[in-house]
């Protein structure tokens, strides 16, 4: 069982709850910035009291790191790689290149933020080095059986979530808090909007996006037979009570599936801390309208209150107040189950001496234990620096990195202006950590190269373009640009149409979506073998993995969140990818600082309708209603609706669903960044413009062919034509541009 650790004390309650393993997040680099986190100074000292109590400790590094960071990046792993540290979970395809090609002795998972749902994903992350994957919370027990096998076919282990928070979207693949207030999900800053009240829609709802938390509590056994190595409660925003409470209840749970003791199986507990009710319906693989609540607020005092008999203003004010007595006493037996657990840094006491020509002596004395230190050569009265107590402390403030510090260091045994080479102060210094680090030998610092700025000519940018229709196909025959054809998450009901499409219009290039879950996956890979285009856009690492394999020319699409250099020559060096698209998240100096590699290309979308979710669920149900209650076979490849939500801010959102495809949530205004070509020139190979008739306020006033000699003018430097462009093309906007991530 994985526990959240949001800060020391939760932490702390996780062990108390016998969690056998805790993720937490240092102040930087990690997907949960509104929790407390912990800074490095307290990791070590977490670390040892986890290992005492037979409990890992899990780092979360599970954002995407822009370029400026790298060098601090790098600085934290070579911390890390000198720490007991249990394994780093990572979102970045940059950072794993980094991970794996430098930092072997760190132990890479794959975040929940890849959003991992087939195969051909787990072998992507393979190949990456990946030890451990943290699956989509969207899939169902049948689909994390059969991604089990392949993982442990990899030697991959596979972890599910079992409690807490359920996201509306996809994770990773969802950019509301980004686009409307610049707090990107992916960079550990969602504001969750999602929890937000909207004017009340016309099925009646005040929170038409807000889903119950997810439980799995009566799936332990199906998990087991699904071959899930690890189960993982969310929470890391949650305080110690919460965490001791639900680790307890979990431990319990997990014990008596164990030991087949089926009397512990009371989960009322969970019900005594904040929840949003509890629902398993993605697990079930029956996805329901009843995974919805209308109230973000903890639910706790209105279940109690119905097991009174009803929700009534007294059985709540009744179940509040027993609730609060109840979180007091919670606190309390929490407090006093963590007050004896020390994860402090230990006090070391350091004393110097020595004469001269003989050895230099280094006397080290901890709480536990002590032991002594000699310099291969003998103190000296001449040389570069003499000996004193800031030099030292200098010398040895590496120390301070490890579970120890510093507390006294003693120089009164030493005469001065005695010197010794700089060389044999660090040998001392590699023999001090070697002996408090329990015989290890320590890491020296790992230099990774420095990207160096390619210089390869860039021809004239050429211009993409995306559609979804087979009224649009005319378009092949009126402009050279290429045209990109976008592929529907239900492959499998489409294959056979897909490929007469492809087959007859030769020209049109595949155009993968994000999310490829079972058959629908399969059938995807069967559309490339059998179809081998000579190149695919794919924005699923699944395709990407085995369009590598084929031989197929491919580049990576605007979802997969690249925003470094490495992300590009990881992709390069390990699955010959031919070009990618940068995030747009990504400011104009974010992107300027990118160095692609030699024979890479760039690519950017300059205009697209704004997703800024995708979501297995029915949006419909809550917002205008639906008359099926549940999600069935038909509804993917048949549903075709679209409607709109609009916040208390006046700030409104479309939802479009389209046939062959999960819902989506779209801003109301789509992207149009017409400054990025004349910004940065000569940095893109091309640019790409979305023409796919999504439902939003944005209208063009010419049609899509005369819209797209419109981009092409702009592209090819024609005077006024970005005036143009932002007069037919009405409402837009480009904020993230010109805010950044």
């Amino acid at each position: 069982m994985l526990a959240p650790g949001g800060d020391v004390d939760s932490i702390k309650a996780a062990i108390a709850a016998g969690a056998d393993a805790v993720y937490c997040g240092l102040d930087k680099f990690n997907a949960r910035n509104r929790a407390v986190n912990i800074s490095f100074e307290n990791l070590q000292g977490i670390i040892r009291l986890a290992h005492q109590n037979n409990c890992r400790i899990f780092l979360t590094l599970n954002i995407i790191v822009i370029e400026n960071e790298i060098h601090a990046f790098i600085g934290l792993l070579n911390k890390l790689i000198n720490t007991g540290i249990d394994g780093v979970i990572v979102q970045d395809l940059g950072m794993f290149y980094v991970l794996a090609s430098y930092f072997k002795g760190l132990q890479i998972h794959a975040s929940t933020q890849l959003t991992t749902h087939n195969e051909g994903q787990i072998r992507f992350l393979s190949k990456l080095t990946a030890s451990r994957v943290n699956l989509s919370r969207e899939l169902s027990l049948k689909e994390i059986k059969s991604l089990s096998v392949v993982a442990h076919q990899n030697k991959i282990l596979t972890e599910v979530f079992v409690h807490g928070s359920n996201c509306l979207s996809f994770s990773g693949l969802c950019y509301m808090s980004s686009v409307h207030g610049g707090n990107s999900g992916n960079r550990g800053r969602c504001s969750q909007p999602c929890r937000d009240p909207y004017l009340m829609t016309l099925a009646g709802k005040d929170f038409p996006l807000n889903l119950k938390d997810n439980s799995a509590w009566s799936d332990l056994s199906e998990l087991a037979d699904a071959g899930v190595d690890s189960v993982k409660i969310e929470g890391r925003i949650k305080k110690a009570h919460y965490v001791y409470t639900v680790v307890n209840s979990w431990k319990k749970r997990l014990q008596g599936f164990h030991d087949n003791d089926e009397s512990i199986h009371n989960n009322s507990d969970l019900y005594k801390v904040f929840n949003r009710d509890f629902s398993n319906a993605y697990l079930s693989g029956d996805i329901h309208k009843e995974m919805f609540i209308d109230n973000p607020r903890d639910h706790s005092a209105i279940h109690r209150a119905e097991l009174y008999g009803g929700s009534t203003d007294e059985n709540i004010e009744r179940a509040k107040q027993e609730l609060y007595d109840e979180k007091t006493d919670i606190i309390n037996l929490v407090q006093k189950q963590i007050e004896s657990l020390n994860c402090e840094k230990i006090p070391l006491t350091i004393s110097i001496s020595g004469e001269c020509n003989a050895p230099l002596i280094i006397t080290v004395i901890t709480p536990y234990t002590s032991f002594v230190v000699r310099s291969a050569v003998n103190l000296v009265n001449n040389g570069a620096e003499a000996i004193s107590y800031g030099m030292l402390l200098k010398r040895l403030k590496t120390i301070n990195d490890t579970e120890y510090y510093i507390e006294h260091l003693d120089l009164g045994n030493l005469p001065p202006d005695l010197y010794i080479p700089f060389k044999e102060l660090t040998s001392l210094k590699k023999q001090l950590l070697y002996l408090l680090n329990g015989s290890k030998e320590p890491v020296d610092p790992i230099e990774v190269p420095i990207i160096k700025r390619h210089t390869d000519e860039i021809s004239k940018p050429t211009l993409s373009v995306l559609i979804s229709s087979i009224k649009d196909l005319n378009l092949c025959k009126e402009t050279t640009a290429d045209i990109y054809f976008q592929l529907p998450n239900a492959m499998k009901s489409e294959y056979t149409d897909l490929i007469d499409l492809f087959t007859t219009h030769k020209s049109l290039i595949p155009w993968f979506p994000s999310v490829l879950i079972g058959e629908d996956y399969t059938s995807a890979v069967e559309f490339l073998l059998q179809l081998r285009p000579e190149r695919i856009v794919t924005n699923n690492t699944g395709i990407a993995y085995e369009a590598w394999q084929q031989g197929i020319f491919w580049i990576a699409g605007p979802f997969l969140n690249l925003v470094n250099s490495f992300s590009l020559i990881c992709l390069k060096e390990n699955f010959n990818c031919a070009g990618a698209f940068l995030s747009n998240e990504m400011s104009k100096t974010q992107l300027q600082q990118i160095k692609k590699p030699a024979g890479f290309k760039l690519y950017y979308s300059i205009y697209h309708p704004l997703v800024v979710m995708t979501s297995r669920q029915c949006l419909f149900h809550q917002v205008t209603g639906c008359e099926k209650d549940s999600i069935n076979d038909t509804c993917i490849p048949q549903c075709e609706k679209s409607a709109s939500i609009t916040n208390l801010k006046k700030v409104t959102f479309c939802i479009d669903k389209s046939k062959g495809n999960y819902q989506c949530i779209y801003n109301e205004t789509n992207y149009l960044n017409t400054a990025v070509v004349t910004d940065l020139p000569d940095f893109f190979s091309s640019y790409f413009i979305d023409l796919r008739d999504v439902n939003t306020a944005t209208r063009l006033a010419k049609d899509k062919a005369q819209t797209i000699v419109l981009f092409e003018n702009h592209i090819n430097g024609r005077s006024n034509s970005a005036q143009q462009l932002h007069s037919n093309i009405y409402p837009t906007m480009q904020i993230q541009y010109t805010k950044g991530i």
